[in-house]
This record gives structure tokens, sequence and C-alpha cells, in this order.
């Protein structure tokens, strides 16, 4: 009898707790498991040696069903970098030390590119001092910015908020005769990945967004102004979908000198200077919205999709390790097909993924550079169907809470 660790990191989601749930499923049906341990704040958690044990926290169907369906990370989070063991090789061993204390034969980390990161550093470690020890990363991040992978779980719901909010901003947008020009926010760093999906709207005949802006496309204020005016002689209300990483030359007003651990600079609000340009050089009512956080997090528009596949390589990750005994690599999902849509699970070299960025498809942006093409909605539509059952008292939706 052995036992296993699974911890979370990097930024929410809608589903990364479903990929828990699936971890702590899959290990709960493995007769060789005795524990089920996880980590407070993600690997932080085993350096500090607070360790708590599931069993004692998921008690039965109704906690694994709530669970799946709550968002953010119920065991905490962490944006913490390892350095190579080669120059600081303490916190390894405090990582071993805790492992060893509570019989952990296999760990399994929930989060993105960066966490991976924390997987193959660990991983490489653990083969070079000879101690067999599974480490088996699990992909999340509403980004959708993971290597190797078709998708990540969390992209789904966050797709599906994105698109939504998109939609009721367009119905008050229009309500109101005087011309009008809306510009959105959306995350998406490096890859426009999550602004790209507003397109799923062409899906049900809207044709806002009119404009599409991602860092991957080359961006100049002269060109955006004109694509708005030129909207504007078909549409009152031009509406404007824009990743916050977009990138122009002309000005450095979109990025911060501040930076995380994995030395990612902080954006500084593209759409708030977007707005103040448009109001300048075209007068017309000008409103710029940030969607922020609640891109992360809105479970009560959650896809069902997501959910599910989050929980199904959860429970796969564990099987991974303990009946292949894989070891140094990510779950992915292997796409067979958009319609029917099928997708199958498989395993990836943690080395081509971690700290790596799959950037959105250049082919899938039109020659305008303003909007993508029906092979990003095709590829989009299929993540974002299906509504879980939420729970509600009081009218509010009902989470999972590890502190009451």
């Amino acid at each position: 009898m052995f036992n296993v660790a699974v911890a979370q990191s990097g930024g929410p989601t809608a589903a990364i707790n479903a990929s828990l749930a699936g971890v702590f499923s899959g290990a709960e049906k493995c007769p060789e498991v005795d524990e089920i341990f996880g980590s407070e704040n993600g690997i932080e958690g085993i350096l500090n040696n607070r360790l708590f044990n599931l069993r004692n926290i998921i008690m039965d169907e109704h906690d694994k069903q709530l669970l799946m369906k709550t968002p953010s990370t119920i065991l905490g989070s962490c944006r913490y970098k390892l350095k190579d063991f080669s120059e600081d090789e303490e916190p390894y061993r405090k990582v071993l030390e805790t492992f060893n204390r509570h019989n952990i034969r296999a760990f399994f980390y929930i989060g993105g590119n960066d966490s991976m990161d924390t997987v193959m550093k660990l991983d490489g470690y653990f083969k070079a001092k000879g101690v067999d020890i599974k480490v088996v990363g699990v992909p999340k991040t509403i980004d959708n910015d993971v290597t190797e992978t078709d998708h990540t779980p969390g992209f789904g719901s966050a797709a599906k908020y994105v698109a939504t909010s998109l939609q009721e901003i367009i119905r008050d947008s229009r309500v109101y005769s005087i011309p009008s020009v809306t510009i959105v926010e959306i995350m998406g760093r490096e890859a426009g990945w999550l602004a790209a999906a507003s397109c799923v709207l062409r899906a049900n005949g809207e044709p806002a967004p009119h404009m599409i802006y991602l860092p991957e496309s080359d961006f100049s204020l002269e060109k955006y102004l004109n694509d708005v005016k030129e909207a504007q002689h078909r549409y009152k209300a031009v509406i404007v979908a824009v990743s916050e990483g977009v990138k122009c030359e002309s000005t450095d007003e979109f990025s911060s000198e501040l930076t995380d651990a994995f030395g990612h600079k902080y954006l500084s609000g593209i759409g708030k200077y977007l707005e103040k340009y448009t109001a300048a050089h075209i007068g017309c009512k000008v409103r710029s919205i940030e969607l922020n956080v609640m891109q992360r997090c809105s479970s009560h528009i959650a896809s069902l999709t997501d959910i599910n596949e989050a929980e199904r390589i959860g429970r796969a990750a564990v099987s991974a390790a303990l009946e292949y005994g894989k070891s140094g690599v990510m779950m992915i999902f292997r796409r067979i097909s958009n319609n029917p849509y099928r997708v199958e699970i498989d395993t990836a070299d943690i080395a081509k993924i971690a700290n790596q960025e799959k950037k959105f498809p250049r082919e899938w942006i039109n020659s305008e550079g303003n909007n993508v093409t029906i092979d990003a909605l095709n590829y989009f539509l299929p993540l974002i169907q299906g509504e879980p059952e939420i729970e509600y008292r009081n009218g509010i939706p009902v989470h999972f809470r590890l502190n009451q």
C-alpha cells in the first residue's frame, strides 16, 4: 500500500476542481492506494508539509458532483517557480522529505504550462536520484495555450462565458439610436484563443463582434481606426473584441514592467486605451469593458463538455501513473473529429510542454488581421456544448468549500 498526492496551481478556472475530482475518483478505485492527500497552495504546501487527507473531505458522490461544478481551486494555488536542482537542491529535498514522510509514490499536478515546469523538474530530480515517485501533469488554463494538447480543461467554460457576455453586451449596445463603439477586452497574455472564441456567436447568426484582434496578428492604431470607420457604414453599434495581449509598435501603453514569478509581464488595459483613442478620433459614444477575472470562474454558465472532460483527464492521469508506470508526462487530448466531436486522451513528454506556449494559428486569422475564419468556429463550437445541472440554495449556486 502507498499514498498519492494532488495539487492545483496557476490561475483558477471553472473546471480545475473537476480534474481534482477525477484524480480523487481514479485513486479511490485503485486498491493499492491508501490515502489521497491534497496539498495546500500547490507545490508550496508540499514544501511546507501542508497536506490533508481528501478522503476526510470528499465524503460521498454528492460531494464529488458538487466539487466538479465548483469554480476555482479548493486546495488553493500558487505561482512558485522551482530553480533547477543543480542551482538549489534544498526545495527538492523538502519535497522528497514530505513525500517519504507520507509514503507518497505518485504526485499529480493540475496546472498550466508554467506548472508543467514543476512537473518536469521534480520528475528529473527523482530520476536523477533513483527515486521511484511518479509525477504526472494534468492540464488546465483558460488561455488554451498549452502545447501538445488539442485544448485545455477550463478553456471551454471560459469561452462560453466570453461569448455569452459578448452577446449580452451586443443586446445592450443596440437599444439607442446614436452610433456607438464598444470595446471588450478579453484575457490572453500571449495567445488570443479566448478572444477568438467570441466568433462562436456566428453560429447563431450574430454578426458581432465585428472585429476580433489577437496577439498573433499585426495590429496598428491606424488600421484599427479604419476598421471601425468601415464597420460604422454597416452597423450602428460596432462591437470590438480585443485580446489583452495585443501589441502595437507605436505605443508601449499596453504592458507593465512588473512581472510574475515566471517572468510574465502584467498587462495594463488595452481596452481603456482604445476607448480613449477611439473617442478622440471618431466623435461618437465609446465604451470599453474589461471582463477581467469573471472569465475564469463563471461556473453558472460552464460548458458541460469542459467539466466532463476535465474529470476524465484527471482520472486518466491516475491510470497513466499507477497502471502504466508513466512519469514526466502531461495528459493530453487528441481530437479525432469535429462533427461528431470525438477526442481521445493520451500522454505527452513534459519536456515538450513546460514553459512553451501554443499560439492561435495564423491560418485561422483573416487576411485583414481583424477577425477569424470558419476553421476557428468549427474548432471552438464543440468545446462549449452542454450545461451542467447546478444546485441552488436561496437562489444562489452552491459551491463546495473547505472552510465553511
